[in-house]
């Protein structure tokens, strides 16, 4: 029989088993603090974020050795998309991850203008009592490949995560 959904309850899941955490990276004054960007589906926006958030484009992976050990999990606000990042979400409260992986975030890309439809935005919330979540809205530019300038409105806490410049 099928338990309830563990990964809505804050904190380790009894009887997984998790890597130790890895020491506290405060950066200096001034200085971005450095992160890994992995999509949780292909097309979230990884590299996107990247290049206007600064930080290391994971693709799909999760951080091997050379790249920063601090996860912003992305993924798209459709449907598909929140599926894939609760996965990966639980895959990290389980252990599931390369040792010294660490999961700060979630970063949700709006895959369409406007408003969610009401059943995802429920799922955004519920997956928002789970982890730190960051919305990302619809850029249009970003669609034709222009990522100069600016972060969007409306993520200022992700650029002061990232240590972006909001300008």
């Amino acid at each position: 029989m099928r338990q309830g959904p563990e990964i809505w309850i804050r904190g380790p899941v009894a009887g997984a088993v998790t890597a130790p955490a890895p020491p506290p990276q405060h950066p200096a004054a001034g200085t971005a603090r450095r992160f890994s960007w992995v999509g949780a589906h292909g097309g979230a926006g990884v590299t996107t974020l990247a290049a206007v958030y600064g930080g290391h484009d994971c693709g799909r992976e999760w951080p091997g050795p050379a790249a920063p050990p601090s996860v912003l999990l992305v993924a798209r606000t459709h449907a598909a998309g929140l599926e894939a990042v609760a996965r990966a979400v639980e895959a990290c409260r389980r252990g599931q991850v390369p040792p010294g992986t660490a999961l700060d975030a979630v970063v949700l890309v709006a895959d369409a203008p406007g408003r969610l439809p009401r059943p995802l935005a429920q799922r955004v919330r519920l997956l928002g009592s789970a982890v730190d979540v960051h919305r990302v809205p619809w850029v249009p530019a970003w669609r034709l490949g222009d990522t100069g300038g600016n972060p969007p409105r409306g993520t200022a806490a992700l650029a002061r995560l990232t240590g972006a410049p909001m300008r």
